[in-house]
Parts: C-alpha cells; sequence; structure tokens
C-alpha cells in the first residue's frame, strides 16, 4: 500500500475493510474485491469540514487508491471551467451541471484493468439536444468542437481508436447537413442523432439504438424519444427549475448509462467493485445540482449503483439538512447508516478530525528526513495549526526549505518563503496559507478584525481602521461567512480557530515596516474596551496594551486582583492577557528589537528582577513574582516559538510560590504548578483547574 495521508484509517483501511472498501467493493490500492456493507441503497457520502483539513487530498488520494481498477471520476466544483460557458457558446444552452457531467463522463469512460472503456449514449443523446439549443447562430466550427466531444463519449472503443474517430465523424457531417435550412435547429438535430444513433447493427450500435429510445420515458413524451428530447432542450433553455428538472433527467442519464455497463453476468464479472464519482466542493453550483439531482432520485426509488464521495466546505448546506452525521471514527467499521424518506436522509455526512500530534510527528519527520530538527517543533506545530492537514504540511515543507538557514522558530518558518514548485520563487509561508483559508476578497477586512473580541469591537474597528463602504454589512457578512465554511466560534475572539487568527495577526504586523498599522488597530482596541469598567473589557485593554509591549499595566491590574479574586478567574485573566500576540522580538519598553532575543524568558528567569524598581507602596516581592509569572505564561503559550523547559521549571515554581499566598485558594494553584508546565511543553493548552471536575473546588 502507498497510501500518503495520515489520520484518514477508517476510510482506506483494507483489514479490517474501511469505508471506501464496504461502499466500492474493491480495496484501495488492490485489484481484489471487498464485502459490500451497502446492497442496494447507497449512502451519498459528504466529508464535512473548514478550510485546510485535508478534503481535497482526500479525493485525489481516493482516486489514486482506485484508477485503473474500477472507473473513476473527480471534478471540483470550484473550478473555473464550471464558473461560466466558454465563448461564445450562449449561457441558455450551457448549466455547470450539464458541463460536470460531461467531464465525469469522460473521465469514467477511460479503460480499466479487464474490462474496456464505457459508452454513454443516453447521456450523449441528451447533451446533444441541449447543446442544439445554442447552435442558432449555425457557427459551424464550434458546433463541430461541442458535438465530437459529446460523440466521443458514445463509442466503447479508445478515442484514438480510428474506427471511433470515422464514425463521429460520420454523425458530426449528418448534424451540420441538417443545419442548411433557415428556422429551429434543436428538432433537425435531434432527428439526426436519432436517425445515426439507428444505423448499424453491431453490438455498440444496438446499445445505440436501446438508448436512444430511453427518452420516450421523459415527462408528456408519450412514449416518442424525439419528443423527449425536444422536451428536454426547451426544458433547459427555460432556465430555473424547468432547467433543474431536464438537468435530473440528464443525471439519470449518466447513471443509466453506467448500470447497461454493468448489466448482465458477463458485464460484472469483468468489472471490479462499483464506478466511483469525486465531487470536491460540492457546495459550489456544479457538485450542488448534480448531488440533489441524485438524492431525489435515490428517494424516489430510483436506485443506481454508483458510489459518490464528496467534499463539503463546512458542516451545512440546505440540501443535507436530514442527512445522517457521523465522525470519520464512527464510521471505520460500519455507517450505521439508513435512509428516512427525505432526500437529505440519503445523504451520509461525516465530519473530518483533525489530525493527532503523532501524525504530525510523521509528517514533519517525513518532510525533513535527514534534517536535524528541533524536538519539539512537531509538537508545537500541532499546537500551532490545531491538527490542519494543509498547515502542518506547509509548515513542514518551511521547516525542510528554512531549518538548514537557521530558522529556530515557527514564526520564523511562517515568515521563511517556501517554494511549492520548482518552477516557482518562494513566498512567505503564512502568505500562501492565508492564500487557501481566507474567504475569497477579504483578506484586508479579515485582518484587520482579527483583532476583536466581538461583533461589537469588530464594528468599532470597521468604522475607525477600514473604508466606509464596509461597515456593519461588512462585519456581519464576513462573520456569516466564518460560519458558513466551517470556523469554529470561540468566547472573547471574533476570528474564533487560533491557528487562522495567529495568520492573519501575523500578516497585519507585516503590512508595513514601521508596524503603524499594527499599533493602530491594537490602540483602536484599547479605546473601544476604554470607557467600559467590567472584567472582560479590563482583559481585553490589558491584552492590547501586552501586545503593543506594555507589560506594566498587566502586571499592576493581575498584582492588585490577585488577594481578592477568584482563583480560577484570575488564572483565566492570567491566560488571556498572556495570549497577546509577539510576532517580533521587543525590547524591555516594547520597542522593536533588532537581535532578534526574545527577552520574555529573561523577564520570566528573573534576570531583569534587580533593575526593577517596583512602585512604592505595593507588596515588591508579590509585584516581581507576577511579573515573572506573566512573562512566563507568555512565552510558554506563544504559538509562534518553542517553549523553553527552563521557563516551565520556573512556571511551576512561581505558582508553587503564589500558592502559599492563597490558603483558600492552593489546591488550584498547586494543581496548576503541575499541570501547566507539562501542558506547555506538550504543546496543550492551559487547563484552568477546576474548570473539568479536576480541583476541589476551593476558590478562596
Amino acid at each position: 500500500m502507498h497510501r500518503s495521508l495520515h489520520g484518514r484509517g477508517p476510510l482506506f483501511d483494507t483489514d479490517p475493510p474501511g469505508l471506501a472498501a464496504r461502499l466500492v467493493g474493491a480495496r484501495p490500492y488492490q485489484l481484489r474485491s471487498s464485502p459490500y456493507e451497502h446492497q442496494d441503497d447507497l449512502p451519498f457520502v459528504v466529508f464535512a469540514g473548514g478550510r485546510g483539513l485535508g478534503k481535497s487530498a482526500l479525493l485525489a488520494e481516493i482516486r489514486t487508491a482506485y484508477q485503473g481498477h474500477t472507473p473513476v471520476a473527480l471534478i471540483d466544483g470550484e473550478e473555473a471551467q464550471f464558473a461560466g460557458p466558454p465563448a461564445n457558446r450562449p449561457r441558455a444552452a450551457w448549466s455547470p451541471v450539464a458541463h460536470a457531467l460531461t467531464t465525469v463522463a469522460e473521465q469514467l469512460a477511460e479503460p480499466v484493468k479487464g474490462a474496456g472503456r464505457i459508452s454513454f449514449p443516453r447521456l450523449a443523446s441528451g447533451l446533444l439536444a441541449v447543446a442544439a439549443g445554442g447552435w442558432s447562430d449555425r457557427n459551424v466550427a464550434r458546433i463541430r468542437q461541442e458535438a465530437e466531444r459529446i460523440l466521443l463519449l458514445n463509442d466503447s472503443r479508445s478515442f484514438l481508436d480510428g474506427l471511433a474517430g470515422r464514425w463521429v465523424s460520420k454523425v458530426i457531417a449528418k448534424l451540420v447537413a441538417s443545419l442548411s435550412n433557415a428556422g429551429p435547429v434543436v428538432e433537425p438535430i435531434i432527428e439526426a442523432t436519432l436517425e445515426a444513433f439507428s444505423e448499424g447493427v453491431s453490438p455498440t450500435h444496438r446499445r445505440l439504438r436501446r438508448a436512444a429510445t430511453w427518452f420516450r420515458d421523459y415527462p408528456n413524451a408519450g412514449g416518442n424519444p424525439k419528443l423527449g428530447l425536444i422536451l428536454l432542450s426547451g426544458h433547459f433553455r427555460a432556465g430555473g427549475d424547468s432547467r433543474t428538472h431536464a438537468e435530473r433527467f440528464l443525471v439519470r442519464a449518466l447513471l443509466a448509462d453506467l448500470d447497461d455497463a454493468y448489466a448482465g453476468v458477463m458485464q460484472r464479472s469483468h468489472r471490479l467493485g462499483r464506478p466511483v464519482v469525486l465531487i470536491d466542493n460540492v457546495q459550489a453550483p456544479a457538485g450542488r445540482g448534480l448531488m440533489e439531482a441524485v438524492l431525489r432520485d435515490r428517494a424516489d426509488g430510483l436506485g443506481d449503483q454508483v458510489v459518490f464521495f464528496s467534499a463539503l466546505r463546512g458542516y451545512a448546506l440546505p440540501a443535507l439538512r436530514h442527512a445522517v452525521r457521523r465522525t470519520l471514527a464512527e464510521v471505520a467499521r460500519t455507517t450505521g447508516w439508513e435512509p428516512g424518506s427525505s432526500p437529505s436522509s440519503r445523504a451520509l455526512l461525516v465530519s473530518l478530525p483533525p489530525l493527532t500530534p503523532d501524525d504530525t510527528l510523521h509528517i514533519v519527520g517525513a518532510l525533513c528526513r535527514g534534517l536535524d530538527v528541533p524536538p519539539q517543533l512537531p509538537h508545537a506545530t500541532h499546537r500551532l495549526t490545531g491538527g490542519s492537514p494543509l498547515g502542518i504540511t506547509l509548515l513542514g515543507e518551511s521547516a525542510r526549505q528554512n531549518l538548514p538557514g537557521g530558522a529556530e522558530s515557527l514564526g520564523a518558518l511562517l515568515t521563511g518563503d517556501v517554494a511549492l514548485h520548482a518552477d516557482h520563487d518562494g513566498r512567505p509561508a503564512y502568505r500562501e496559507l492565508l492564500d487557501r483559508l481566507v474567504p475569497d476578497g477579504r483578506l484586508d477586512e479579515l485582518t484587520v478584525l482579527a483583532a476583536a473580541h466581538d461583533r461589537d469591537s469588530a464594528l468599532a474597528l470597521a468604522e475607525d481602521r477600514l473604508p466606509d463602504d464596509f461597515g456593519a454589512a461588512g462585519v456581519l457578512g464576513l462573520q456569516e461567512r466564518l460560519t458558513e465554511e466551517g470556523w469554529p466560534t470561540a468566547d472573547g475572539q471574533f476570528v474564533g480557530d487560533p491557528f487562522l487568527r495567529a495568520l492573519l495577526l501575523l500578516r497585519l504586523h507585516h503590512l508595513d515596516a514601521d508596524h503603524a498599522q499594527w499599533k493602530a488597530v491594537h490602540r483602536a482596541v484599547i479605546d473601544h474596551y476604554g470607557g467600559r469598567d467590567t472584567t472582560d473589557a479590563a482583559r481585553y485593554r490589558l491584552h492590547h496594551e501586552l501586545a503593543l509591549g506594555n507589560a506594566d499595566l498587566a502586571v499592576e491590574h493581575l498584582r492588585d486582583t490577585f488577594p481578592g479574586t477568584e482563583v480560577g478567574a484570575w488564572l483565566r485573566s492570567l491566560v488571556f492577557i498572556a495570549s497577546a500576540p509577539y510576532y517580533h522580538a521587543h525590547d524591555p519598553e516594547g520597542h522593536d528589537d533588532s537581535d532578534g532575543h526574545d527577552h520574555r524568558a529573561a523577564v520570566a528567569l528573573g534576570r531583569t528582577d534587580p533593575a526593577q524598581r517596583p512602585p512604592e507602596g505595593v507588596d515588591a516581592a508579590l509585584h516581581l513574582r507576577v511579573r515573572r509569572l506573566l512573562h512566563a505564561v507568555w512565552q510558554l503559550t506563544d504559538p509562534l516559538v518553542l517553549p523553553d523547559p527552563e521557563v516551565a521549571e520556573r512556571l511551576r515554581f512561581e505558582l508553587e510560590q503564589l500558592s502559599n499566598l492563597r490558603p483558600g485558594g492552593t489546591a488550584l494553584l498547586w494543581r496548576a504548578s503541575r499541570d501547566w508546565p507539562s501542558d506547555a511543553l506538550a504543546g496543550r493548552p492551559l487547563r484552568i483547574p477546576g474548570d473539568d471536575g479536576d480541583g476541589d473546588g476551593s476558590q478562596g
């Protein structure tokens, strides 16, 4: 086996068989059969997840696993070819779904081991009728080109076979000849098509004749295939629901042609498993129309034996409202899927999990084979990316290219150039990632709004820092778009996903050489919360002050609130404030430091204490301890640096000492002193004792 994906075993496993083997009836990568889980009704499988979770890579790997073994086709609903008709082709005679069907059929037609090409005469008849609706200009060159592509779907011989080419040329000549007179062209084209399909006595022509009569069952055709094709063409040109009706019949034609290819004992004996259709970005019009047609027909009892695997960006789509939902792990041995009465219940929506720390370790190790990789880099990579396959892979590639040059942190790997193709120059890794992760056309706005904590602060930032025409509608639109695309929400953050937020804030810092926009954005948020006397407002202000390099206000707040604040709440404030971004090394006054040294470790380890003068009238020991603790948490939880073991040990000591000062909260502080250092070094978020029920509940 040559599987290149990690963490996707429930799909690709062969012993016991995973989901793919059980649905396709063939083991991935092998010319060996596998028992079917679903003999008759098949689920339309939809892999769901946000950007970067590897959905496209998953579908590509399924194609690799079965290509050459069973018919397989892969389309991406967001490809440019499905965005609009080719030049000079009227939109009335083209749609994303019809074009997708042509593309799918071309791929499914390819011969596989032990079996020849599949022909699609029913689909070709319908597509010719649709195309003829755009041939009224009698552009012979374009007509020949469009007709040739469709007619080549008809023959079970190779596209390069001379006999197939001669037959296609002969039929095209008939079609062009039928256009010699003025007037409508659809009916003459359909007549010429049916006539061409009815000629000859070979097995191929018998299949063509049988297929030509299939459209007699089109609604209101009265058993007349010519009328059925005329009605199909008219409905397609009418657009709206009429076009949807016609497209549904075209999808049905594709599936009927596939059923015909597998009909009979001899046919099945030469074919392994079931044909596979893969649809990436099924939420796009091309994929959505195809999926909805299949779901409706299956719900109406018109079954087929095609395995559909698709990928959905996000987790919700109206056409999937009643889909059976599972995680990838839950379908490892059985789907537990049973359809209901609604079309959407015919779908099985499988959410993809992020990769594990072990997966990350293996991916980084494979990409950086032979290099001296810092031992904490894989776990730090997992902490930063949250298990995003895209993030892990691209950071691993950046490590391969930049570790030899001296890059020592994830921040350096993100800002370092990475060349993903041999014929392209390198670009900073964070820019490559944002190009793939951010909704199209709104990168500049989202970069600013990444500093916001809720809708109100986002609106304030938009008013202060974004163009006037963006406004509240732009903020709400971006918020909705993030949700639709599957990005998680998080209390206290407008951009809920930590990895995406880190990349956006890194971009904000690098927008200009003097970081003027960075400073202005953080100052705008500070001003927004300046007049609010709440716990959250104070945390937000101090978080942004710290991002600007001003730690004194945070130290003062944490020092003064320590004696009287509930310990759990105080620890939460500490962690939130210390989650402030630190994308450049700063000197103690918060200015950019050209030597690239991170001063947080020095502060945390007490090396700067002698130069400090705590304010008069305060507990100097507590002041310095809180200062060291803040900088320790700031350094250890920074997703762009490798946690320092020496700082982790100092964190343990400082929390132990603080526990002596709060007798009522000793248990929680002591628990934090044990959990936090190990959490930080393992790349886990710092857990607040008591939040998960592991503390004794004492708060002090």
